[in-house]
Parts: C-alpha cells; sequence; structure tokens
C-alpha cells in the first residue's frame, strides 16, 4: 500500500527531505519522529541500508510496493543500467512529470490533479497518475480547470524549479508540457542512490 499519513513525519523517517514542505520542518528536527526519535539507533547493516534506499524510492515517488517491484523487474529488461532505467520510467510517470514542470507543489498535488481529471495528455483527459508518458507527447491543463487557484498559480511559474529539467520543454503561461527526450539519470535530483535500490531487489 502506499503511504498516506503525514509527509513531514514519512521525511524525519526516511531521515531526508522528500517534499519542498519539508526542507524547513526537516532542518528543525532532523531526527525520526516518535516520542524516543532523538535516541533512536539506527541499524546499519547492509541489508538495512539498501531497504532503507529502496523506502525512499518509494516514498519519494509515492509508490506501492508492488509497483516499485514492478518498475524494478521493467528496468532490468532495458538495455542501460537497471538503476538507471529505473529513474527515467519513474520520472516518466505522469505525476512526476507535472512535478517537475512546476505544476504541482508535491508529487501528492499532482497525483490529486490527474485524479481529479484536470489533466490532458495530446489533448485527452487522463486520470491514471502512474501513466507512462512518451518522448512527443504534450500535457496540458483541461480549459474548464484552467481558472482554479492551483493551476493560476502554475501559470505564473511560482511552483516552479530554478532550472526546468532537460527532458521537458515547458510553457507556464500556455499550461504547457512537452516531453522531448527520455530523462538521463543526471536530471533528475533524487535524494536516494538507485544502485543500493538494485542490490535490494537483487539479493
Amino acid at each position: 500500500m502506499r503511504y498516506t499519513g503525514p509527509k513531514v513525519r514519512l521525511s524525519r523517517r526516511a531521515g531526508t527531505p522528500l517534499t519542498r514542505k519539508a526542507v524547513s520542518y526537516f532542518e528543525k528536527r532532523p531526527y525520526p519522529p516518535g516520542e524516543h526519535g532523538r535516541r533512536v539507533r539506527r541499524n546499519t547493516s547492509d541489508f538495512a541500508v539498501r531497504q532503507a534506499e529502496k523506502q525512499k524510492m518509494r516514498w519519494y515517488y509515492d509508490l506501492s510496493e508492488k509497483q516499485l517491484l514492478r518498475v524494478y523487474e521493467a528496468a532490468k529488461k532495458r538495455p542501460g543500467r537497471t538503476g538507471e532505467e529505473m529513474v527515467s520510467e519513474l520520472e516518466l510517470r505522469l505525476m512526476t512529470v507535472l512535478l517537475r514542470a512546476g505544476f504541482a507543489s508535491s508529487i501528492y498535488a499532482a497525483r490529486q490533479y490527474i485524479n481529479h481529471g484536470h489533466i490532458t495528455v495530446d489533448g485527452k483527459k487522463v486520470d491514471i497518475p502512474s501513466y507512462q508518458v512518451k518522448p512527443g507527447q504534450v500535457i496540458g491543463v483541461r480549459e474548464k480547470s484552467r481558472n482554479m487557484v492551483p493551476f493560476i498559480e502554475a501559470a505564473e511559474g511560482i511552483h516552479a524549479d530554478d532550472k526546468i529539467a532537460g527532458f521537458l520543454a515547458v510553457s507556464h503561461k500556455d499550461l504547457r508540457i512537452a516531453v522531448v527526450d527520455r530523462p538521463k539519470r543526471e536530471q533528475a535530483p533524487v535524494p536516494f542512490d538507485e544502485q543500493l535500490v538494485v542490490e535490494y531487489y537483487a539479493r
């Protein structure tokens, strides 16, 4: 199952901010949640380290265990390095693309916009957050949704990073995202080591 609890608490469990909002909270309380969070001793066995990275990847992209395992199995079949292929696949999920383009403040907000039917791919409504976008496809916001506050903010670039991911061509004003290429590993600023995730599954 996907985690649906407090997201800042999740970042503290992971040991790193998983969302923009969590950054300031994490700076104040950089230790695990709970009454004994300050005194918790981390399990640093090889297995525990790899499991922790797997959990970070799962939480960062808002995945269930089954979804992440499917991503790993699919990545193994591709010709590149498995870990990098996993990241590439996850970066091309529709909800991640919205986040990278600055159309949503978090992966969770992106999921909600898609679930509620506000997003289109090549002009057709898509309400599946895990939808795998392909290079050449164009993502937009439905006309009747454009006057909603989140998309007015998106059009103003409020949630956009200083540098948009290189595999996307984004027009905030037009609420338009074109996927121009498969993501390269260096274009994904993720807080985990994907190779450790591969080693976790390959054990």
